[in-house]
């Protein structure tokens, strides 16, 4: 298979982690016999300095023309780069909501999985880090309070600020079919998170989860208020497959939940359309006060790379490699600085990446 990919390194350590991405990209591709053609395109502040905008037109076209999108981190220090003293649609992440609209980017997924090689970092109780948990938050990214009408008035000299919550049917249908779907790769089970209790919204939203469910018989669907949700998460983790959610409660609920894996930097995410097209990154930052120093932990980005064989080229078997080849690394004692822990050997970004690339097919 062909595997067109464009790649954005970014900026900060963004072409450190997505170089070691390649790596392990090139390596998998080459043992199951893939072609990759890989283009690097520039956006955020890498695409200011060459082009005076976060993001071009041609790049957005690059992207349309390709496969999938792996990215790095996008931005700087807003206290000391130039970057920031621009105007706020001119900055390095006004590129990052750009480039999630031109392309649909509808469905955002992010894993959060606990390796019990690093359970000693989750902040839980031991009890609950040792029963381990692997659940996937998929968030509408497009729609909700986010995106809605909103102002600022000044009425009989009192200020008054209005955020509107809307959500049509279409989006929900569009997010809670990918949610189905992606609930058939991993355990077939879906918890939809809303307000049904208080919000239209959410009222419209478990209705409309009701009905796609009917389709997918395989598939069991529970529903739970977002309010007892963000309390189960630290209670028991190990109970969610795939979580279903609104874009403000996805906001929350997932930083929450890549905090109780201890690290931030092993977590990779997904942004979806309504194909197979997505565009692949890590959750974390882009580490200006690391960058240029082969220091930063390239397995976010990694896994991100993983999941894009998975869900846009559906290679569930070469992402499983990626993936088991994390594992033996971290089984092997092999850490980064920012996870390293006694007893373990600390490595570099790129010798990690190595590693990995090593482990597959070995």
């Amino acid at each position: 298979m062909e595997l067109h990919i464009v790649c954005i390194p970014g900026d900060g350590i963004g072409p450190e982690i997505v170089s070691e991405a390649k790596k392990v990209l090139q390596k998998v591709a080459g043992q199951y016999g893939h072609t990759l053609i890989l283009k690097d395109v520039l956006m955020g502040g890498a695409s200011i300095d060459a082009y005076g905008v976060p993001l071009t037109d041609e790049t957005i076209a690059q992207a349309k023309a390709a496969d999938a999108v792996l990215m790095g981190s996008i931005g700087g220090d807003p206290n000391t780069s130039p970057w920031y003293r621009l105007a706020p649609d001119k900055r390095p992440e006004a590129g990052l909501l750009k480039i999630r609209k031109s392309l649909n980017l509808f469905a955002n997924l992010r894993p959060a999985y606990l390796y019990p090689q690093l359970a000693a970092a989750c902040p839980l109780k031991e009890d609950i880090s040792k029963a381990g948990f692997d659940m996937l938050i998929m968030r509408e990214l497009t729609g909700g309070l986010y995106f809605g009408e909103r102002k600022t008035t000044v009425e009989n000299g009192v200020r008054r600020a209005v955020d509107t919550l809307t959500y049509d049917e279409n989006e929900i249908r569009r997010i809670a079919i990918k949610g189905f779907e992606i609930a058939r790769k991993r355990r077939h089970k879906v918890t939809s998170v809303d307000k049904a209790n208080v919000l239209d919204s959410s009222r419209l939203w478990r209705e409309v989860v009701n009905q796609v469910a009917k389709d997918y018989p395989d598939v069991t669907l529970e529903h739970m208020l977002v309010d007892n949700c963000a309390m189960q998460l630290v209670r028991n983790p190990a109970q969610f497959d795939v979580i279903l959610t609104e874009n403000m409660f996805g906001d929350i609920l997932s930083d929450e939940a890549s905090m109780v894996t201890g690290s931030i930097g092993m977590l990779a995410s997904a942004s979806l359309n309504d194909t197979r097209f997505g565009l692949y990154e890590p959750s974390h930052g882009s580490a200006p006060d690391i960058a240029g120093r082969n220091l930063a932990n390239p397995i976010a980005t990694i896994l991100s790379a993983a999941m894009m064989l998975r869900y846009s080229f559906d290679l569930d078997r070469e992402a499983d490699e990626i993936e088991q080849a994390v594992r033996q690394v971290l089984q092997e004692g092999y850490r980064t600085g920012d996870i390293m822990s006694e007893g373990c050997t600390q490595v570099s970004c790129s010798k990690m990446g190595d590693l990995i690339a090593d482990r597959i097919g070995a």
